[in-house]
């Protein structure tokens, strides 16, 4: 069985707000965990590139040790924080990126951006030093909540606009807080997208569900200790017990939310 550590990270910086500081890192912390990475032996992959060497696309194969790294949403400090440190250690990494929430989406801005994010150029830059950009919708709301018309917007209209404005491909997404069903994965499918992350918080494998990886959180509580027992796979349930009780706990919360929905509609 090949096993992967996702790492999941959000903003990267030393003044995070109250809203993002939960799931920051400081640039110390990310430096010192991508130098972790590359002494011990990782071999560094986009999401794409794993799920191409998995399937075994034009006779890729998957290292030994494999590390996949990935942004969630867009922040303006992956541009000044985390992209010099990826340069520095040449780790490349994906970028899930929120459309409406770009600095300069102008008529296409939608939701609430958390802080400062990227603008169109500054991922567009990203693109070109090897950086993979994906989809994590347009609005970022809670895609197992939507009606199948808004979910399928938020879908296509993210997808659309990431191709158009960074000029290539976006074949991988990952889900609003990482939650989905299979109703939204059978929309991520039709929407023309290949693989997409969940959190989990455990170590991906090549028996999951490609729409469906699971990730590992990397945040302010991580300390290089912890980091180190996840990304070798090393009592990874006990260290993200707290996340997966919680997480399994509001799973249950959000279907009887939606099948209440479906209720009041018909009523």
């Amino acid at each position: 069985m090949i096993r992967v550590p996702i790492l999941m990270y959000h903003s990267v910086t030393d003044t995070p707000n109250d809203e993002t500081r939960p799931h920051s890192v400081r640039p110390s912390d990310l430096d010192e965990q991508l130098a972790y990475l590359k002494e011990s032996g990782f071999t560094p992959l986009t999401l794409g590139d794993l799920v191409a060497a998995l399937n075994k696309i034009d006779g890729r194969t998957v290292p030994e040790k494999p590390v996949v790294v990935t942004f969630d949403d867009g922040y303006a400090d992956f541009h000044s924080q985390a992209l010099p440190l990826l340069d520095k250690h040449s780790f490349p990494a994906t970028v899930f990126l929120t459309s409406g929430w770009v600095s300069d989406a102008g008529k296409d801005a939608a939701g609430r951006p958390l802080d400062d994010m990227l603008s169109w150029g500054q991922a567009r830059e990203a693109a070109q030093t090897g950086i993979e950009i994906g989809g994590h919708s347009h609005s970022h709301p809670q895609l197992d909540q939507l009606r199948v018309e808004d979910l399928r917007q938020e879908l296509r209209r993210n997808k659309g606009l990431l191709e158009e404005k960074i000029g290539a491909p976006v074949a991988t997404m990952a889900y609003p807080y990482g939650y989905s069903s299979a109703r939204v994965r059978r929309e991520v499918r039709k929407a023309g997208y290949f693989a997409a992350c969940a959190v989990s918080n455990t170590i991906a494998a090549d028996r999951h569900d490609m729409l469906a990886i699971p990730r590992l959180t990397v945040g302010k509580g991580t300390t290089i200790n912890m980091f180190k027992r996840a990304v070798e796979g090393n009592a990874v349930p006990l260290i993200y017990l707290r996340e997966r009780i919680l997480t399994k706990g509001y799973a249950v919360v959000r279907r009887t939310r939606y099948g209440l929905q479906r209720v009041r509609r018909n009523v």
